[in-house]
C-alpha cells in the first residue's frame, strides 16, 4: 500500500512535468524553464496520468480525518479532469481569458520581473514558445476535424490578443524573442484562417457542458434554477444597500450622480502606473500589518506581497507563492490609460491580498499538515478561493475598514453587485433561460450576448462598453467560473452562520477562520460537509 502523502508527492511532480504552465499557476517549483505541450499525444498522456493516479488512490491506506480529506480532494480533481477529457474539451478549448494561449503568455509574463528576472528560465521559455504554440495548433486542428470547435467569438477574441502578445515577446531581451513573436502572429492567422470558418456562432454551451464546467469550477452539483432565482434576489438586495450608502455621500442624489462625482473627485484619482502600483502596494502592506496577530495569524513568510502591473491587459488576479517561497504572492492589477479611479480599489485589494487570496492561498502553501497536492491545488478550486475572496471583502466591512462611505460603495458596486449580476448572466446565457416576470428587464425574452451587455451596463456602473463586453465574453469563454464568487461566498457565509448557531457564546471568529482555512482548498460540496461537522 501507499500513503496519501507519497501518492500526492508523486502526482504533483508528474503533473508539473506534464503541464509546466499549470505548475506556474499553482506555484510548483522546478519547471521554470519549460512550457506545456498541448498536442494530442500530450493531452492523452495527462489523461492517462489521471487514470493511473485514480487507480492508485484505491490502494491508499486512510487513517485519520486529514488523510480522508486529502484522498477526497485528489479523487474529486482527477474525476473532473477525466470527465473534461472524455467530453473532448481538453484539446479543443479556446477562450478569450483562460485557454492554452493565455496560459503560455502568463508563463512568460510571470518571469519578467525586471532586475529580479531569472534570465535563463525566461530565455528558455521564450525559445520554447513557438513549439508550444504549434502543439496547441495540432490539437485544435484535430478537434476541428472531429467537429469539436469552440465558439466563433472566443476564437476571434483570442486571435486579437496575438498581436499585442507578439509585441510583448519581441520586447524581451532574450535571443529567441523575435521567433516567439513571429510564432504568435502566425498563430493568430491560423485561428482566423482555419478555425473561424468551422466555429459555431452560438455562445452558450448548453446544460450538459455547463453542468460539467460548474462541477469543474465549483466542486458542487448546482440547482441552476434555484441559483438563478437567488441571483436575481441577491442583486436586488445589494442594490438597495448601494442606494443607502450613496445617500450617505450625497443625500437625495441618484446612484449614477454619486458614482460620477466620485469618479471626478481628484481625491479618488491617481496618475501614472508607478504611482498607482506604489499605492496598492501600500494598501496591501498596511492590511497585513493591521490584521496580523489581531484577527488572523499570519506567518512571517506571508507578510510580503508583490504588487505589479502586467505588460498586457490581463485583468486583475493573484498568483500564490511558489511552494519553495522563492516567489512571493503577487497581485497583478491592469492599469489602463493615464490615471486610475480608486474609490473601489481598497475592496479589490482586500480580495486579492489580505485577508483574501494572499492569506488563504499563502496559508495553504505553508501548511505542512496538508499533502503536497493540497498545498498547491488552490488554482483548481475557484469556488473555494473566489468565495473566500468575496467573503474577505465583506469581512473588512465588519471590521470597520470602509469608514469612508465611498470605499463601502466601491465594495458593494465593484465586488457584490457585479458578482450577483454574474450569477444571473452566467446561468442565463449558457442555458439560454427566460428572463423572469417582475424584473423590469426584457421580461419573457431569452438571454443573448446583446441582452447580457445591456444588463451588465445597467448593473455595473458607468463602465465603457468595451469593459462590459470583455466581462460578458469572459463569462462565455469560462462557463461556470463566474458563479464561483457569489456561490462560494454563500457557502462560506452559511458555514459561519451554522457554526455560530452551533457554538453559541463559544464561537470565536478568529478560530473559525484558522480552522476552516486549515482544511485546505476543496470543492464546495466537500467544504460544506466539512464545516458542518458532518463530513461524508
Amino acid at each position: 500500500m501507499i500513503s496519501i502523502n507519497e501518492l500526492s508527492d508523486r502526482y504533483v511532480t508528474e503533473i508539473a512535468e506534464a503541464d509546466p504552465c499549470l505548475a506556474a499557476q499553482m506555484g510548483i517549483a522546478g519547471q521554470d524553464g519549460n512550457l506545456t505541450d498541448y498536442g494530442p499525444e500530450a493531452v492523452a498522456a495527462r489523461g492517462e496520468l489521471a487514470r493511473r493516479t485514480l487507480a492508485s488512490l484505491e490502494e491508499v491506506r486512510v487513517g485519520d480525518a486529514a488523510e480522508r480529506r486529502a484522498v477526497q480532494v485528489l479523487r474529486e480533481r482527477l474525476l473532473i479532469d477525466l470527465a473534461l477529457e472524455e467530453a473532448g474539451i481538453s484539446g479543443a478549448h479556446v477562450s478569450s481569458i483562460n485557454g492554452p494561449f493565455q496560459s503560455l503568455r502568463t508563463a512568460v509574463e510571470v518571469l519578467d520581473q525586471g532586475a529580479a528576472t531569472p534570465r535563463e528560465a525566461l530565455a528558455s521559455r521564450v525559445e520554447k514558445f513557438p513549439a508550444a504554440l504549434a502543439s496547441v495548433r495540432a490539437s485544435l486542428s484535430k478537434a476541428r476535424d472531429e467537429g469539436r470547435v469552440s465558439a466563433r467569438r472566443q476564437i476571434l477574441l483570442t486571435a486579437e490578443q496575438c498581436a499585442p502578445t507578439a509585441d510583448f515577446l519581441a520586447g524581451l531581451d532574450v535571443p529567441a524573442a523575435g521567433a516567439a513573436a513571429a510564432a504568435c502572429v502566425d498563430f493568430g492567422e491560423f485561428l482566423t484562417r482555419e478555425l473561424v470558418p468551422a466555429a459555431p456562432e452560438r455562445d452558450g454551451v448548453g446544460r450538459e457542458r455547463y453542468a460539467l464546467e460548474t462541477r469543474n469550477h465549483l466542486g458542487m452539483d448546482l440547482d441552476f434554477e434555484e441559483t438563478y432565482a437567488w441571483g436575481w434576489a441577491e442583486l436586488s438586495r445589494i442594490e438597495a444597500q448601494m442606494r443607502a450608502t450613496a445617500d450617505q455621500i450625497m443625500p437625495g442624489a441618484s446612484l449614477a450622480t454619486v458614482t460620477a462625482a466620485l469618479d471626478a473627485d481628484p481625491k479618488y484619482r491617481i496618475q501614472g502606473k508607478e504611482a498607482f502600483r506604489a499605492w496598492i502596494q501600500e494598501l496591501a502592506d498596511q492590511a497585513i500589518s493591521d490584521l496580523a496577530g489581531t484577527h488572523f495569524d499570519i506567518p512571517d513568510a506571508l507578510r510580503q506581497i508583490d504588487c505589479r502591473i502586467p505588460p498586457t491587459n490581463g485583468g486583475i488576479y493573484y498568483l500564490q507563492p511558489t511552494e519553495d517561497l522563492k516567489r512571493s504572492g503577487q497581485v497583478w492589477y491592469t492599469f489602463s490609460g493615464e490615471e486610475m479611479v480608486t474609490w473601489a480599489v481598497p475592496a479589490i485589494m482586500f480580495h486579492e491580498g489580505v485577508p483574501g487570496h494572499h492569506l488563504q492561498l499563502g496559508m495553504t502553501v505553508v501548511n505542512q499538515d496538508l499533502t503536497r497536492f493540497q498545498r498547491v491545488c488552490s488554482e483548481l478550486h475557484p469556488g473555494h478561493a473566489e468565495g473566500w475572496g468575496l467573503y474577505a471583502e465583506r469581512l473588512m466591512d465588519e471590521l470597520g475598514y470602509y469608514a469612508d462611505p465611498a470605499h463601502r460603495l466601491g465594495m458593494l458596486a465593484g465586488g457584490q453587485q457585479i458578482r450577483a449580476a454574474r450569477v444571473v448572466l452566467d446561468i442565463g446565457l449558457h442555458l439560454e433561460l427566460e428572463i423572469p416576470q417582475g424584473t423590469g428587464f426584457h421580461e419573457g425574452e431569452r438571454w443573448t450576448r446583446d441582452l447580457g451587455v445591456e444588463f451588465l451596463s445597467l448593473h455595473s456602473g458607468p463602465e465603457d462598453r468595451s469593459v462590459i463586453e470583455f466581462e460578458i465574453d469572459r463569462y462565455l469563454g469560462m462557463p461556470g467560473q463566474a458563479l464561483a464568487y457569489k456561490v462560494g461566498e454563500r457557502v462560506w457565509l452559511e458555514a459561519r452562520a451554522a457554526a455560530e448557531e452551533r457554538l453559541g457564546s463559544a464561537f470565536d471568529l478568529k478560530a473559525f477562520h484558522s480552522e476552516s482555512l486549515g482544511l485546505g482548498p476543496m470543492g464546495l460540496d466537500l467544504l460544506r460537509a466539512e464545516l458542518s461537522g458532518q463530513p461524508s
